[in-house]
Formats: structure tokens, C-alpha cells, sequence
């Protein structure tokens, strides 16, 4: 049974930085893009960053673009997302999703943003930034 298991979460003051892990299990882990989004109190979850399977490649939205940073370890099966310069809007429930890659001979179509299509899902780490 694959499981995401996110930790690092926790209560912060503006400015401030944390490093937010997921760690995979039963997964063929460079086999998937693995993506983190975020929910916060009564709005839709939606897509933070995300980085491809193998190559690395990463993309962010706009607003924290410049502040966090995704990366992975594939020989421990882990993605991380290091936050800094934290803002109290960045205050959210966390979630790391994995998707599995879309290859033909010549193209892997790059990670989605719609968290609909994302396979399998963490239970989620909460992050309060505090002003």
C-alpha cells in the first residue's frame, strides 16, 4: 500500500523558515513527479510547487516563487520543501502527491497543477505563520 507521510510542519513567526519532508513508501519513487499543495481554512487546495521525476526540474507558483525551494532524494525515497521568508498567508494545511509520469518515445509530459490528477496523496502538515 503506498503511503506519503509529510512532516516539519508547525508554528512560525513572519520571516522565519521550515523545511517541510514527505517521505514515500511502496512507491517506484522515480517513477512519479511529486507534487506539494496547500489548503487553507475554507478554500480549495491548491498547487504549490512540483518537481519531475528524474531530471529534477522544478516549478512554483508565482507567490512563492523565490522563497521556497523543492527538492528531492531518490535514494531515500523523499521530497522536501524548504520555506523561507514565511508570510501569514502562506498558513495552510500542506500536502505532498505523487503522479505517476506520462512518457512517449520522445516526451514525458511535465507534472500537473490540477491536484484532481494526482495519484496518490499525504496526510497532510500544518503551517501557521504567525505576524
Amino acid at each position: 500500500q503506498v503511503q506519503l507521510v509529510e512532516s516539519g510542519g508547525g508554528l512560525v513567526l513572519t520571516g522565519e523558515s521550515l523545511t517541510l519532508s514527505c517521505a514515500a513508501s511502496e512507491l517506484t519513487f522515480t517513477s512519479y513527479h511529486l507534487g506539494w499543495f496547500r489548503q487553507a481554512p475554507g478554500k480549495e487546495r491548491r498547487f504549490v510547487s512540483t518537481i519531475t521525476a528524474n531530471e529534477g526540474r522544478t516549478f512554483y507558483v508565482d507567490s512563492v516563487k523565490g522563497r521556497f525551494i523543492v527538492s528531492r532524494d531518490n535514494a531515500k525515497n523523499t521530497v522536501y520543501l524548504q520555506m523561507n521568508s514565511l508570510k501569514p498567508e502562506d498558513t495552510a494545511l500542506y500536502y505532498c502527491a505523487a503522479v505517476r509520469t506520462v512518457c512517449d518515445l520522445s516526451f514525458c509530459r511535465p507534472p500537473p497543477v490540477n491536484p484532481q490528477e494526482y495519484d496518490y496523496w499525504g496526510q497532510g502538515t500544518q503551517v501557521t505563520v504567525s505576524s
